[in-house]
């Protein structure tokens, strides 16, 4: 194995372990391709949506709210 694919090689495993141990929790967001929202960090795809969809959605947070917490017994939680 040559010197270049050996420090390739290493240089992938250092970012691997760095992305095993990025802190879960931790949201960051993007523009997407299509001129969409997407948020990543909250599962294994992104959430993606368009502007006017993020708004719609921010706009009935306190029916989110209060829906969660009508409902708290059937809904589960992802650890």
């Amino acid at each position: 194995m040559s010197e270049d694919m050996k420090a390739e090689l290493e240089r992938l495993r250092a970012e691997n372990e760095s992305l095993k141990n990025k802190k879960n929790g931790t949201l960051s967001m993007k523009v997407s391709e299509k001129g969409a929202l997407s948020v990543y960090g909250m599962g294994r795809f992104p959430v993606t949506l368009y502007k006017e969809q993020w708004l719609k959605l921010m706009g009935i947070s306190e029916e989110r709210k209060q829906f969660i917490s009508d409902n708290d017994s059937r809904l589960k939680t992802k650890e």
